[in-house]
């Protein structure tokens, strides 16, 4: 069984998991979704709650859950933002929001497509026991389920992440935080940005277990290259100080490398017999050129960073309110 929580309050979930689920437009994945979670939970005895994130969405329909029964979820509630966020803005809003009106055990991070998958909750939810609530647990996919295109754009993202931040990021969205740990997250603005790589940076203690991306429940997948390109960006924002530094050191290693290499040229040609073909002086000078271009950028990036800290983020604990249209009760229907 879960355990409780104490001192709770009469917006508490009574010891319940609850599930936050952004969602734009996707009214019909979700509504499978949450009949496969229910009965999954329901053999396992789980009781929840879920939480939607409607991000603005173009169509709102919420009648397919007049008709539903659920028996493990116990209450669905859709939280309406007056604008369109993006997913991970729609997370950050809907995490800054549980944490100041609602107490639970922990809180679930899924997609509402289907791909983040009923069976894998079990396992985040055991994990974080076995943790004694004291980690995040993400969800660390050994095989996707996206075509062969995306896999490989996909590989050189975190190629690239590697590259220029000197961290790993194996982890996406699905996982599960300690409400204790919550606290402490709603106040990481880069969370805003990128969520999961907001809290590796906040430096949040975390676990993995290892899941298998599911497939869509309905419809196409939404996530294309613009998408795919534009999530890595982000991602990698998070650390701006860490790529400007390394941008910054590799941008000096490669001014070392060609003053060494101008230096070497004018030795042959002015200290042996050796011919030197003409162009090569005006490629170690090209070369030169475009090395002091990138140091001067790397620079730039390093204050634009700097002066940045010095201004006021956007902190979700405290700024999540201004994006709320309303809240809707769907399930149980009053």
């Amino acid at each position: 069984m879960l355990h409780n929580i104490n001192n709770q309050n009469e917006n508490s979930t009574n010891g319940s998991i609850l599930i936050i689920i952004p969602v734009f437009n996707d009214w019909y994945s979700l509504d499978m979704l949450l009949m496969n979670l229910d009965e999954v939970l329901n053999t396992e005895g789980i009781k929840c709650e879920v939480l939607v994130i409607d991000d603005a969405s173009t169509i709102a329909s919420h009648d397919s859950f007049i008709s539903t029964k659920f028996q493990a979820i116990k209450k669905v509630n859709c939280l309406e933002l007056k604008r369109n966020l993006g997913h991970q803005r729609a997370i950050a809003i809907g995490l800054a929001y549980v944490e100041a009106n609602i107490i639970c055990p922990a809180v679930i991070v899924m997609d509402g497509d289907g791909e983040d998958t009923s069976l894998d909750v079990l396992k985040l939810i055991y994990q974080c026991e076995r943790e004694g609530y004291k980690k995040v647990v993400f969800a660390r996919r050994s095989q996707r389920s996206e075509s062969q295109i995306f896999k490989f754009f996909y590989i050189i993202y975190k190629l690239l992440y590697k590259l220029l931040t000197g961290q790993e990021i194996r982890v996406g969205n699905f996982s599960i935080i300690p409400y204790k740990i919550l606290q402490r997250l709603v106040v990481v603005s880069e969370i805003w940005n990128h969520y999961a790589a907001g809290l590796l940076k906040a430096k949040v203690p975390y676990t993995e277990v290892s899941t298998r991306r599911g497939t869509r429940l309905y419809g196409q997948p939404k996530m294309n290259f613009v998408s795919l390109v534009t999530h890595g960006l982000s991602a990698i924002s998070v650390q701006a100080d860490i790529v400007g530094v390394r941008l910054l050191v590799a941008s000096c290693f490669i001014i070392f490398l060609t003053i060494i290499s101008i230096i070497f040229v004018i030795c042959i040609k002015f200290t042996t017999n050796l011919a030197i073909p003409g162009w090569t002086s005006y490629i170690v000078a090209l070369l030169f050129i475009i090395t002091m271009q990138a140091f001067m950028l790397s620079i730039s990036l390093i204050f634009v960073v700097l002066v940045g800290r010095n201004n006021t983020n956007f902190v979700p604990q405290r700024d999540y309110s201004y994006f709320i249209l309303g809240l809707q009760k769907i399930f149980p229907k009053l």
